[in-house]
């Protein structure tokens, strides 16, 4: 093999840096026709996007252009009923209160009463029981009185019986 000069090898060092450059301006090339393709695509699928999104788009401003007042009635209306509502539980509270005052004032009137009739029963039931008892304890007394004197005559005189009479036995023995 022959020897080479130092001019040859330089000329084959260019030569491969030209082909390598010639090779990169094709790839960047090949790149450059790819990103415009997919380029080109993007723009055609973002404008049939808008194409289909656009209409739909108006469509919904329009549909809020006309129920924003509908929507805006509807949320006043529903403020104006809260509080009318507010107004009318408040109502219902002063009401019940008042009633429930009245019912515990009606109670306790009717408790009064009810207390100072039982207490007259009870006065009543105390006079009658001493008003009866007293008597009938006196009548039962006149009574039991009578019937010792009764019994006492029916039976013989004490000094006709004979002291160890076994008839007598242990009647008059009080223990």
């Amino acid at each position: 093999m022959s020897k080479f000069d130092s001019q040859s090898v330089q000329l084959l060092i260019v030569a491969a840096v030209a082909v390598a450059m010639v090779l990169q301006a094709v790839a960047l090339l090949a790149i450059f026709n790819l990103a415009r393709k997919a380029t080109e695509s993007m723009r055609k699928d973002i404008e049939e996007f808008k194409s289909s999104v656009l209409p739909v788009i108006d469509n919904v401003r329009e549909l809020l252009v006309h129920t924003a007042p509908k929507i805006e009635t509807a949320a006043n209306d529903i403020a104006a009923m809260s509080h009318n509502l507010r107004r009318q539980t408040a109502d219902i509270q002063v009401a019940a209160n008042g009633i429930v005052e009245r019912i515990q004032s009606q109670s306790a009137r009717l408790d009064s009463m009810l207390t100072n009739v039982f207490d007259g029963i009870d006065r009543a039931s105390g006079f009658m029981s001493s008003t009866v008892t007293k008597p009938m304890r006196q009548l039962a007394g006149l009574l039991a009185s009578a019937k010792a004197v009764v019994e006492s005559l029916r039976s013989d005189a004490p000094g006709t019986q004979a002291p160890g009479d076994p008839s007598r036995g242990d009647q008059d023995m009080f223990v």
